[in-house]
């Protein structure tokens, strides 16, 4: 029979043993089921083709490299970002006024351009969109061309001939790294001939390209914009084109105007001057 001491002894030894199991600490209370729905996740839609994003190596004359036409593009039908407020209703506007200073200074006007900026003027046009909208662009020409201008954009826009966009050529363009997949339509661009050092007819304000990518510049294995050689086979008709006989055609013939379509070198298909060249 064990005594009182020996009793106590082996209670002490049977706890610093680990006899006693050590208790586990009480579980967090749970977590009320949530009411709220759970937060929505939306995934934007990239765009089809962002115009400017990707420049092309230079070729030794200084133009951008000329790759294939990417698909996107081949089937060329791309939004307009309004600049101007659109036209209320259906019918053409335009308006013609001296240059705005404002307008001036982002040009690629500068003194020492073929054209003083007063012989310039500021023309507002409403055009069709590749979308089917209605827009309103803006274009500077030469004082003397500007009713020429607006008359011609006026029968395109009766045809609901579809144009990608219009606007002034920024100076900073001049400079940029080609990308080879622009579409403006403009007029005055103060710069030489492609390739050569004398004053294009753009830089007096007497010419217009219309939907360059879609009417492309070809001189031997030069293609204008870079990426526009789909658009070279004039014989697969898309919306958009310059053709014999269309809309565009008649518009500037009949004002007396030189089409580069008829050129054998280099055929310039987007190109009408009143110089005729």
């Amino acid at each position: 029979m064990r005594t009182l001491p020996g009793l106590l002894l082996a209670v002490t030894l049977l706890a610093a043993c680990g006899g006693q199991p050590e208790q586990p600490p009480p579980a967090p209370p749970p977590t009320p089921p949530s009411t709220s729905a759970p937060a929505a996740t939306t995934t934007a839609k990239a765009p089809v083709w962002q115009v400017g994003a990707r420049p092309l190596p230079r070729r030794p004359d200084g133009f951008g490299q000329v790759l294939p036409t990417p698909a996107p593009l081949v089937e060329r039908s791309l939004p307009t970002a309004d600049l101007l407020p659109p036209p209320a209703g259906d019918r053409y506007a335009s308006t013609v006024e001296p240059v705005p200073a404002r307008v001036l200074a982002r040009s690629t006007w500068r003194p020492e351009c073929p054209v003083p900026s007063g012989q310039l003027r500021y023309l507002t046009m409403s055009f069709w969109g590749f979308d089917g909208r209605a827009h309103t662009g803006e274009m500077l020409v030469n004082a003397s061309v500007a009713a020429q201008v607006t008359k011609a954009f006026g029968e395109l826009y009766a045809a609901r001939f579809p144009i990608e966009e219009m606007r002034v050529t920024r100076a900073d363009e001049l400079d940029a790294p080609p990308t080879g997949d622009g579409n403006n339509t403009g007029a005055f661009v103060c710069r030489p001939v492609r390739g050569q050092t004398t004053w294009s007819a753009h830089a007096s304000g007497l010419a217009v390209d219309v939907n360059p990518f879609c009417n492309p510049y070809v001189k031997g294995d030069l293609v204008l914009p870079e990426l526009a050689s789909a658009y070279t086979d004039r014989g697969r008709e898309r919306p958009g084109m310059i053709l014999p006989g269309g809309p565009v055609v008649r518009a500037f013939t009949a004002a007396g105007w030189t089409w580069g379509g008829t050129w054998t070198s280099p055929k310039d298909i987007m190109h009408f001057s009143a110089t005729g060249n």
